[in-house]
């Protein structure tokens, strides 16, 4: 029998919505951590923390259907591993990129003002959309993922006048 409009009568499948707690099986790559100079930082100096994330579209199966989720990085936080902590849209950059001189601030760096070894982290902030095939639809909240553990010692500089320097004095004070 002929339904609506002279047509056979159908099903109609309307894709549900997702949120991130939906991409459990999906993992996006976590980010890459570092600071300037390398490994150490000076008490009372800036220090450079930059991370690094991209875009990336992973395959797999969600509610029982075959679907491509692709996550973009949208923000990135930082854990200083001295109680501060900073968020950015970026994840910064090498004082080189940035066209910038060593010890000079950043958006994503830190100035620690006791010595010792701290732990720094970095969580990037991803957006999510999910492609049944017929475009992409986004997903309801983000996706995080953390870097590992970016351990930085933090070292005092001392410095004091001298008459000459230890190349011209080699048994000069301090040399």
């Amino acid at each position: 029998m002929p339904g609506f409009c002279g047509r056979e009568n159908y099903d109609v499948f309307v894709y549900p919505t997702v949120s991130a707690e939906d991409l459990v099986s999906f993992r996006p790559a976590s980010p890459s951590l570092d600071n300037e100079p390398s490994g150490f930082a000076v008490v009372g100096l800036p220090t450079n923390v930059y991370a690094a994330a991209s875009a990336q579209t992973l395959n797999g199966e969600l509610l029982g259907f075959d679907v491509a989720v692709r996550f973009v990085p949208v923000g990135f936080e930082f854990d200083y591993g001295d109680g501060s902590t900073a968020t950015s849209a970026t994840g910064g950059e090498t004082w080189s990129a940035q066209g910038a001189t060593q010890f000079a601030p950043t958006e994503t760096g830190h100035t620690y003002r006791q010595r010792g070894w701290h732990t720094v982290t970095a969580t990037v902030v991803y957006e999510a959309s999910v492609d049944w095939g017929y475009g992409w639809r986004p997903v309801t909240g983000n996706v995080r993922a953390d870097s590992g553990s970016h351990p930085i010692e933090v070292l005092e500089a001392r410095t004091a006048l001298v008459e000459r320097s230890c190349a011209e004095s080699p048994g000069g004070p301090g040399c």
